[in-house]
């Protein structure tokens, strides 16, 4: 017996109903929270604002609020009837090994994975060239703290493979602190840096790396406000209070955001600043020249734009500059700014997701809610369409510009997320990780639908 899955409106019907039970009224009684006379004027306006006390992370009087609230939250969840019984069946559903596509970091391929319903991912890594079965565990954040309450946050590798730095967060806060560890012995080499915010890691070569920061606050570090975002170089070797001041917030714009990308040749070092969730100023500094300064790419915040990847001094940029579905653009390092540019893959009626790897560009297009992969050289050239396993969702797509195969990932409906190997020069791929699970997609059949809109148009 074949079942068929309409990808329109997703329903939780596999959670296995039974003879629905007599409804019961469940009464909730909330604690009562103060009010107080707290007014802010903004442009001439008066702004109520009775709960700030509630903002207070710290006084025992939110404690106790807090703790009021969980009380009736859970005294009402407890008292569903089939609570349990949903969550053992989603939980059994949801119990399966995860992988994440295998990338190359020196003389090792590593991987993350989830061996169903760990609360994160570990990180593991076999020799290059050996079978995948040799792995063994590299990093496991789930090791970090008993009470599971140190969380991993950004990795980057230095270029040669032989460090890794990567962040924690203690508590959910904001604030990490960064280890670098000897990938070769797995220990922990003495660069530890504290107090970093909103920060990625990016490595120069083997000898440091970038990340952002603020200037620690006084007081909570949860509720003190911040600004002045700055980037940063450490100096393995050396203290963080040695650390150089790369690039600065300005008076004017001293709430902004600033990330660091070093590009894989070494050569150029890219800056993003931004002043809210879309849109971003652009820069860029040549590091092989000793005096460089920083270059204007793009000096608003209209367009979200990212330098995908370069060949010496071309830059392919990816941007939705007149493009809401984005397109890639080149232009030289030397005189980057937007009359400059030149496009390389225009926009099309579909949301572009590129990426790199091989020598080759991976336009990924979003087409009628489904992936369509384009392997494209440096030139513009199309070489193929990727044939995908099947009609769904793929993504990954990069590597480094030397190897020869890449890693993607493919799922759908009825496929849990699987794990290609892809052959660049050939365009061959085949199966690499699938995972195990009590499902049987063969009793499943999968039909994508269009509906016309109020105006003709076909949704699927």
């Amino acid at each position: 017996m074949k079942f068929t899955i309409v990808p329109a409106i997703l329903v939780l019907a596999f959670v296995g109903c039974k003879e629905e039970p007599k409804k019961e009224v469940i009464s909730v009684t909330y604690p009562q929270t103060k009010k107080v006379d707290t007014v802010d004027t903004y442009f001439g306006e008066e702004v109520k604002d009775p709960y700030r006390w509630l903002e207070d992370d710290r006084s025992a009087e939110t404690a106790e609020w807090v703790k009021a609230e969980n009380e009736v939250t859970f005294d009402y969840l407890n008292k569903i009837p089939f609570r349990e019984e949903l969550k053992g069946r989603l939980s059994d559903l949801w119990n399966y090994e995860k992988v994440g596509p295998p990338f190359k970091e020196g003389d090792y391929t590593y991987f993350y994975k989830n061996d169903g319903l760990q609360n994160q991912y570990v990180l593991y890594r076999y020799k290059t060239g050996e079978d995948p079965s040799t792995a063994e565990v590299f990093l496991d954040p789930n090791t970090f703290k008993e009470d599971g309450t140190i969380s991993l946050g950004e990795t980057s590798f230095s270029k040669d493979g032989s460090k890794l730095a990567y962040s924690i967060s203690e508590g959910g806060s904001d604030w990490r602190k960064v280890l670098v560890m000897n990938t070769e012995t797995r220990k922990l080499i003495g660069d530890t840096l504290k107090d970093i915010k909103f920060s990625g890691l990016s490595w120069k070569g083997e000898d440091g790396f970038y990340y952002s920061s603020y200037d620690k606050p006084k007081g909570s570090e949860l509720s003190a406000k911040t600004d002045q975002h700055k980037v940063y170089y450490h100096k393995m070797g050396t203290p963080q209070s040695a650390d150089q001041l790369i690039f600065g917030a300005t008076p004017e714009e001293k709430h902004r955001y600033i990330g660091a990308n070093v590009t894989e040749d070494n050569k150029f070092l890219i800056m993003r600043a931004c002043t809210s969730t879309s849109g971003n100023k652009l820069f860029i500094k040549d590091l092989s020249k000793h005096d460089s300064k920083f270059v204007t790419i793009l000096d608003n915040t209209d367009t979200d734009s990212y330098v995908l990847e370069n060949v010496g001094s071309k830059l392919y940029i990816v941007t939705n500059l007149d493009a809401p579905n984005r397109k890639i653009v080149t232009v030289d390092a030397s005189n980057p700014t937007p009359d400059q540019w030149k496009d390389f893959l225009p926009e099309t009626e579909n949301v572009l997701s590129p990426s790199t790897g091989g020598g080759y560009i991976f336009a990924n297009y979003m087409v009628d809610a489904v992936s369509k992969v384009m392997q494209f050289d440096y030139d513009g050239k199309l070489v193929r369409e990727i044939k995908l396993p099947g009609v769904g969702s793929a993504g990954g797509f990069g590597t480094k510009k030397e190897e020869k195969e890449l890693y993607y990932s493919f799922t759908n409906y009825i496929t849990p997320g699987s794990i290609y190997k892809y052959d660049i020069a050939n365009g061959n791929s085949e199966l690499f990780i699938k995972p195990e699970i009590d499902f049987n997609p063969d009793n499943y059949e999968s039909h994508q639908i269009f509906y016309p809109s109020k105006d003709g148009t076909k949704i699927p």
